[in-house]
Formats: C-alpha cells, sequence, structure tokens
C-alpha cells in the first residue's frame, strides 16, 4: 500500500469530469522544501495532486476529485483545458535552469508505485501519460530526457517503443526547418495523432521543430535538436500503431 503525507494546498477547483490523463513535472527548484511551499501558496496559484522527493516520499497536496493547476496552457490530443482532465505529479529535481539531474531510485520507484494506485482507481490509457513539455512544448521542458520513460513503460505505465535498425534505415535521411512537401506533412500530421497541438500542413516550420524537440525529450532523449531523422520518425511510427492497438482494445474492453 502506497502511503502518503498530507500536506493540503488550497489551490484547486472542480473538475467537469473524472480523470483520464496523468502529467509529470518536475519541479524545476532549487529545494523540494521551497517547491512544496509554493506549491501550498495561495498567493502562487499553483499545485499539483503530488509532490514526490528525491528519497521517495509523497506529499499528497490536492485530492484526484478536484482539480489541481498544475499544467497551464497547453493541448493534447484535443484537450485545451489538461488540468480539468488530469493528475499531476510534480517531482523533485532543480531541471534545467538550476542544475539537472538524473532521477534518484528511490524516487523512480515511488513514482511507479504512485501511478500504480492511481490507475487502480481511474480508467488512463497509456497515451495519455505524459509530460508537461508535451502539452505545453513551446514552454517548458519537464520532466526532461533524463527521467526514465522507458523504465516507466517496462513497469506498464506509458507508451515506449524502439525501432529495429531496418526500420530505421527505411525511412532515410533527415526532415529539419525548412523543409516542405510530403515528408513534413506525414511528420505533422502524426505528431498531430499522437496527441500534440500541432495543427496538420506541409512546413517544417519552427512550430514543426518545437514539437519534434518534445517529442525527442520524452521519446528519443539521445537527440533532442528539433531534427526528425530515421529513428525520430520510426519510434513515432511504432508509437502511433501502440495508440491505435491500445484504442481498440478500449474499446473491445
Amino acid at each position: 500500500m502506497t502511503s502518503y503525507i498530507d500536506a493540503p494546498s488550497p489551490n484547486f477547483d472542480a473538475r467537469r469530469a473524472p480523470p483520464d490523463m496523468l502529467v509529470l513535472h518536475y519541479t524545476g527548484m532549487q529545494t523540494g522544501e521551497a517547491a512544496l511551499a509554493r506549491l501550498r501558496d495561495p498567493e502562487a496559484k499553483v499545485s499539483a495532486h503530488y509532490l514526490v522527493e528525491e528519497d521517495g516520499r509523497i506529499f499528497q497536496l490536492v485530492p484526484e476529485e478536484r482539480r489541481a493547476w498544475h499544467a497551464g496552457r497547453g493541448v493534447w490530443q484535443g484537450e485545451d483545458d489538461c488540468n480539468a482532465a488530469s493528475i499531476g505529479i510534480e517531482i523533485v529535481n532543480p531541471g534545467h535552469e538550476f542544475g539537472y539531474r538524473a532521477f534518484p531510485e528511490a524516487q523512480v520507484a515511488a513514482v511507479i508505485a504512485l501511478i500504480d494506485d492511481i490507475r487502480s482507481r481511474w480508467s488512463i490509457p497509456d497515451n495519455r501519460i505524459i509530460a508537461h513539455s508535451d502539452l505545453a512544448p513551446d514552454r517548458k521542458e519537464d520532466p526532461g530526457e533524463l527521467f526514465p520513460w522507458k523504465r516507466l513503460a517496462e513497469a506498464g505505465h506509458g507508451l515506449w517503443f524502439e525501432p529495429a535498425p531496418e526500420r530505421i534505415q527505411a525511412l532515410g535521411g533527415l526532415l529539419q526547418k525548412g523543409d516542405q512537401g510530403i515528408g513534413a506533412m506525414v511528420l505533422r500530421a502524426g505528431l498531430h495523432r499522437l496527441g500534440y497541438g500541432l495543427k496538420p500542413g506541409g512546413d517544417y516550420d519552427a512550430e514543426t521543430e518545437t514539437a519534434v524537440r518534445a517529442f525527442q525529450r520524452h521519446w528519443r532523449p539521445a537527440r533532442i535538436d528539433g531534427v526528425a531523422d530515421g529513428e525520430t520518425r520510426a519510434r513515432l511510427v511504432g508509437l502511433l500503431q501502440l495508440a491505435s492497438a491500445e484504442s481498440v482494445t478500449g474499446v473491445l474492453n
């Protein structure tokens, strides 16, 4: 049984429907204590449902039945009020501004146990377990490329796909900012289908580059440059297949 430390925040309001999304963040502050204080400060007007410390302690700030204020402006799979749809988990880490570092084992294990517990209560598809940077790629980087998304997926939470070398090779060379045509069109359509707010179109513009960088931060962490190489595109195709299979299974169940 996962145990939580009660640390109520006043920063929440009512939901319009049960949550069906999980959004993972890092705190991006110098200490966990400072982050916890800010998430409980009524003047800050920010919160999350949970905060997970580096030593594995889990603080519960907002009841899951309430709408916490963690996601801000953004969109995923057409949902433009992600706070209303999601449960937010803040993971203590100083972030890119204050000395981004690997997430300790105790913390990762606690996040997995917490998600196990949350999903025992709510119907949350794997393709709706996302990073803050996925819903707001123009504003956010968290929880970032050091977060072990593969480990999370191996524990049964979220999507992960590693393409075979021949699949990567079949997709050819690079797509990057300034490119136009069918390649850029297919890429943008795929990112949109997965969930990004990117609209379909045939230009590899600045918005496309930003979305690709966010995708890489989550699913291709060895390369975070906004350039869609063969492996980036192969991972996207594989993830779309997994997401589609999950949707079919959900309907059948």
